[in-house]
């Protein structure tokens, strides 16, 4: 976007470095190349209005408000490290914008090199694609999105600061086929399971990094003797909660005892652990092994079947996550 059109450019460019120096303060943004994405993509082009104000009631705020004390507290909430609901349908949320700081965080964890090939799930606004494209470039950027709309809308967006991904109208499920092999999966929505297209749509030594039972799980994919194609690592210390993935089960949430219920890490083991552990077992073995950090857990993909596991993936520790995937479909996915 010529920054002569955008009658919002100094406010923003102003709000942009401060919101960089925070992140950069707090240890988010490490890598110079993602600093230099955070500072030059205009974040409001991606989102010229959102929800304020959930749960309950809200309001909208937008760019083309005649108030300039609302379009002045548009602005500012742009450019603040929260999230922003940006679409909503009959009362329920469909998309938003993620938490600057938890996308850094993401971003700096997918540890691209120049020349990796991303697919992204979740169109979004489209913002997080647009960084994307600034580090490795619009070819080696793949959005995926169901909703039409949202990829439309999201297209728009880039377009208008000058970024071209591959954006696609897809099942996220499904990965994107026709685009693969990836080095890198990111996902923006939360799972129930890590969908099994997507370690074989990864070449070996790729990455995948997703919100899953509240958590970011980082899977490294790599090729086994025994049992082919895996994806295997730890959840990050970090908490995450996303819309779901559409077109998926929806994401795991448990039942949780009264005297635990404001606790995030064993709301976590409940969630992680649904339909192998009662909370009564879960909370026993949260305070037996002295309330272990997310970072103490993992997950493993492999052989048409998916674990997660606490300290060691042939540990005693382990839960089935999501059914098992019968051979057939394995095989099918195979061949990226």
């Amino acid at each position: 976007m010529d920054a002569s059109a955008d009658r919002f450019a100094g406010p923003a460019a102003a709000a942009r470095r401060a919101l960089v120096r925070r992140l950069t303060a707090s240890g988010e943004l490490r890598d110079p190349g993602w600093r230099a994405a955070f500072e030059e993509v205009p974040r409001h082009v991606f989102v010229p209005y959102y929800f304020a104000g959930f749960p309950g009631s809200y309001e909208r705020l937008w760019c083309e408000d005649p108030s300039p004390a609302r379009r002045e507290r548009w602005l500012r909430g742009v450019y603040a490290d929260v999230s922003l609901v940006t679409r909503v349908r009959d009362g329920t949320l469909l998309s938003s914008s993620s938490q600057p700081s938890v996308m850094a965080r993401m971003l700096e964890e997918l540890r691209v090199r120049d020349g990796c090939r991303v697919l992204e799930i979740g169109a979004g606004t489209g913002y997080n694609a647009a960084l994307l494209c600034h580090r490795l470039g619009d070819s080696l950027v793949t959005t995926v999105d169901l909703d039409p709309d949202i990829v439309e809308s999201a297209r728009a967006h880039l377009a208008a600061v000058g970024y071209r991904p591959a954006l696609i109208i897809a099942d996220g499920a499904r990965g994107c086929p026709e685009r693969a092999p990836f080095d890198r999966i990111i996902s923006t929505c939360s799972l129930a399971s890590v969908p099994w297209a997507w370690p074989e749509q990864c070449r070996p030594g790729g990455r995948i990094l997703a919100p899953l039972a509240t958590g970011l799980i980082a899977l490294d994919v790599f090729d086994d003797a025994e049992h082919g194609r895996m994806a295997q690592g730890r959840f990050l210390r970090t908490p995450a909660h996303f819309m779901p993935l559409r077109g998926g089960p929806a994401p795991r949430s448990g039942v949780l005892p009264r005297r635990a219920v404001k606790n995030d890490l064993f709301r976590f083991l409940l969630n992680l652990t649904e339909g192998s552990l009662d909370p009564q077992e879960a909370l026993s073995l949260w305070e037996r092994e002295r309330r272990p950090e997310r970072d103490r857990y993992g997950v493993t993909v492999c052989g048409g079947r998916q674990w997660s596991w606490l300290d060691d993936p042939e540990g005693p520790y382990a839960w089935p996550v999501g059914p098992p995937q019968p051979p057939s479909a394995v095989a099918s996915s195979r061949g990226n």
